[in-house]
């Protein structure tokens, strides 16, 4: 960026969107998940979070020559979409209780 205005700006709409999924994706999946598999539901749409983690040391590889600096954000970036679009896959044709009714 530029400018620190606008380095502020573009991480702070950035904050603002990232997570956006995470309140629907948990709403969803405890609406058409049996009351009995709701924390196991949770556990593995959760579990994403978490795999990430050891990506961390082969980043630190890719961040140490400049060739591969962007590399780790076009891989995850990927992955983050990949992950949204197979979650909206399983559950677009899933009807809530609610939905139901109508």
């Amino acid at each position: 960026m530029p400018t620190l205005r606008l380095a502020i700006g573009v991480l702070l709409l950035r904050f603002s969107i990232s997570q956006m999924d995470v309140p629907t994706r948990q709403s969803y999946t405890m609406a058409v998940v049996h009351p009995e598999e709701r924390s196991a539901a949770a556990g593995i749409t959760a579990w994403h979070e978490q795999s990430a983690l050891p990506s961390a040391d082969v980043c630190r590889f890719m961040f140490a020559k400049p060739r591969l600096i962007n590399v780790p954000f076009f891989i995850a970036g990927t992955l983050k979409i990949v992950y949204d679009l197979l979650l909206y896959r399983q559950f677009v044709a899933i009807q809530t209780a609610e939905e139901e009714f109508r």
